[in-house]
């Protein structure tokens, strides 16, 4: 005896989950999306706007210095992590030296500390009362050290080569995994120094790695507030500290906002030209 045909299922046009349409199970992650973070940016873009408010911060010279600081430490940090992670992913990908697994596992605990966290140890090390300084007076008889750069723009920028360095192999040792040794064994056989394997086989491979790690460095520099508040640098202003010296010190709501959506168009404007450059590099592949 033939079974008899089971009847087919009522066509749902891609529409409806069980008598559900599909946008009915969107609504709850974006209230959601809306409550936490969509609200309280309309409150900050509001406040932003009240009469004269982008006049006054614009035409403040505090803002321009903050502008200026912002954006030199941004770049200088994030060239300074490209340079350094690309060289020292280079090391530890392929240069064979005991524990080399063991530092591949410690950047990804690395990238789980706290910003705050390494500038507090560098302070612990090149601070006015630190390790470096007193091993100073020790040996020289000195009443105090040399080593004071922690706190200029040139220690903020330090820490914040330290602290995002890892950020860039991470990436790059991802990249590096994936790369045919088969490449760069043909290339050595053939006579290729090591300097020309790195610049024809491995960098080649190596550059959307290296675009991803400094894209997110640049931006998360553009952001940062921790490193420059631990570091105790006086003269250095960036944009997350004028938002929190206008909105603590001052009390001054309307120019903390408006910084603060300046800040934000910058980071979002970044992120879009990121992907625009990426988006037509995959394509010219």
């Amino acid at each position: 005896m033939s079974a008899l045909p089971l009847p087919a299922p009522p066509a749902t046009g891609g529409r409806e989950v069980r008598g559900v349409p599909r946008w009915v199970w969107a609504l709850p992650p974006v209230a959601v999306l809306g409550l936490v973070f969509l609200y309280p940016l309309g409150l900050v873009v509001r406040e932003s706007l009240a009469p004269g408010a982008y006049a006054d911060v614009f035409a403040s010279r505090a803002f321009r210095d903050a502008l200026v600081t912002t954006v030199w430490l941004a770049g200088g940090a994030t060239a300074g992590c490209l340079v350094l992670g690309f060289a020292l992913a280079l090391v530890v990908a392929f240069v064979p030296f005991p524990g080399s697994r063991a530092v591949a596992r410690f950047i990804d605990v690395f990238l789980s500390f706290p910003s705050f966290l390494i500038t507090l140890a560098l302070l612990f090390v090149y601070g006015t009362v630190g390790m470096a300084n007193g091993l100073w007076t020790d040996v020289t008889g000195a009443a105090e050290g040399p080593f004071r750069f922690l706190t200029t723009p040139w220690g903020v920028l330090l820490a914040e080569i330290t602290y995002f360095t890892p950020f860039v192999m991470r990436p790059l040792l991802a990249a590096f995994s994936q790369l045919d040794t088969a490449q760069v064994e043909v290339a050595s056989s053939l006579g290729a120094g090591p300097a020309r394997i790195v610049r024809r086989v491995i960098l080649p491979e190596a550059l959307p790695a290296l675009a991803a790690g400094g894209s997110l460095v640049l931006v998360m520099c553009l952001n940062e507030f921790g490193i420059v508040l631990f570091t105790g640098a006086k003269g250095v202003t960036t944009l997350p500290m004028l938002v929190y010296g206008k909105a603590i010190l001052e009390s001054d709501y309307p120019a903390a906002c408006v910084v603060a959506v300046v800040n934000i168009a910058i980071s979002v404007g970044l992120y879009a030209l990121y992907r625009v450059v990426n988006r037509r590099a995959g394509a010219q592949r």
